[in-house]
């Protein structure tokens, strides 16, 4: 089975990104549309859009744990929310 890959400038690349975080458009629309994979515009989004966060590298270690201790914050308040009959009591 050969499987071709297509390349698409960078400049593409953004503007179906824009299209998306932008305008609007579902994933899958404008994959479909331009002709691309949803998997690819993912990998474009999570790739050219501000709004995503960047990783930096950071010489400050009690930075980092202060990042990580607000990821971790985030997930639980977002488990929580999902769950919400755990925070019933018993009584």
């Amino acid at each position: 089975m050969l499987i071709s890959s297509k390349r698409y400038p960078e400049e593409f690349k953004i503007e179906a990104v824009k299209q998306v975080t932008e305008k609007g458009h579902s994933v899958a629309e404008v994959a479909a549309r331009l002709g691309t994979t949803t998997h690819s515009l993912y990998v474009w989004i999570k790739r050219y859009d501000p709004q995503q966060p960047k990783i930096i590298e950071s010489g400050d270690p009690l930075a980092e744990l202060a990042k990580l201790k607000m990821c971790e914050s985030k997930k639980l308040s977002y488990w929580f929310t999902l769950n919400p009959l755990i925070l019933r009591s018993k009584t």
